[in-house]
């Protein structure tokens, strides 16, 4: 499970939320050769990491968005 770290079922949810809707976003700008399952696994992974910070799935999406190109690998 993604999100087996969590144990609040309101954080779950609102990483589920905030992971759905990054993950919208960010897929429509891959390449076609990227290997999806592993980006969206990496995604989930900074999700949870901005749990304690985010203010609501709004932010927490876009804060992940955020992290995710900003440490995103180039080319």
């Amino acid at each position: 499970m993604t999100f087996s770290s969590l144990n609040d079922p309101v954080d779950i949810a609102r990483a589920e939320a905030a992971l759905d809707a990054a993950w919208h976003q960010i897929k429509a700008s891959l390449k076609e050769d990227v290997d999806f399952d592993s980006e969206r696994l990496r995604l989930a992974d900074i999700v949870v990491s901005l749990i304690p910070i985010a203010e609501d799935e709004a932010d927490l999406a876009r804060r992940a968005m955020e992290r995710y190109f900003k440490a995103r690998p180039s080319g």
